[in-house]
């Protein structure tokens, strides 16, 4: 688990985004089961790709497209273990990735985005990607 002085800036960065954190299995599971509507949930990292790709590609989607998901949230890999296993559970057959991003719809998986999908990629090709994605689903 890292230190939480050392997240906080990273959760952040998406919760000034206004995200919502998901910090337990049951918060996952509670909004879930029975949403309608579409559901944005960023598995947020330390890592290099999250910090240079993956959260300022998810802002640039926001700014770049008035379709968002209903709801945007997030959970931390590496601080709310059991949060970022159900997401996890909920996005199945992918492999555990981290960073990853996924929407659902009306509970559902529509669209995931793993780390090798963020890594070598910069912030704005991230982010062209995940107006695309808003847009097709979200509407």
């Amino acid at each position: 688990m890292y230190p939480e002085e050392l997240v906080a800036p990273m959760r952040a960065e998406l919760t000034d985004a206004g995200f919502t954190e998901f910090r337990t299995a049951e918060d996952v599971d509670n909004h879930l089961k029975d949403h309608k509507g579409t559901t944005f949930i960023v598995v947020n990292s330390v890592c290099g790709c999250a910090a240079g790709a993956a959260r300022p590609g998810v802002k640039y989607a926001l700014d770049k497209t008035d379709i968002h998901p209903t709801t945007l949230a997030t959970v931390f890999a590496g601080n709310d273990t059991d949060a970022v296993n159900k997401v996890r559970e909920h996005c199945l057959p992918y492999p555990p990735s981290s960073p990853a991003m996924a929407l659902f719809r009306d509970g559902e998986l529509v669209h995931f985005v793993e780390r090798h999908h963020i890594e070598g990629r910069n912030a704005q090709i991230i982010g062209e990607h995940l107006v695309e994605v808003f847009e097709h689903f979200c509407k």
